[in-house]
């Protein structure tokens, strides 16, 4: 006689608003190119980065295993990249 598998674990809080914040920044990022709108503000888009970052930070102080500090002094280039072009937009 089998035993039934078990069922999966689910993710933490903190890895699921993970997850809502990726989605939210595809969504921002694909609608102008689905609708033909305007695109979302950089610094809206780097809100978002930056306050995924802050989850990534605390998830990794929670588990050591997702300690990657190269991966957030990239992170930290990019946005802070975003908000260099963001600022150098004419209002």
């Amino acid at each position: 006689m089998t035993t039934p598998p078990e069922p999966r674990p689910t993710p933490d809080a903190l890895t699921a608003l993970s997850f809502v914040l990726l989605a939210a920044l595809a969504g921002l990022l694909l609608w102008p190119l689905i609708s033909g709108g305007a695109a979302p503000s950089p610094y809206l888009i780097g809100a978002l980065l930056l306050a995924r970052l802050g989850v990534q930070l605390l998830r990794a102080r929670r588990d050591p295993r997702l300690r990657r500090p190269v991966s957030w002094a990239l992170d930290l280039l990019i946005i802070a990249l975003i908000f260099n072009v963001a600022s150098r937009q004419p209002s």
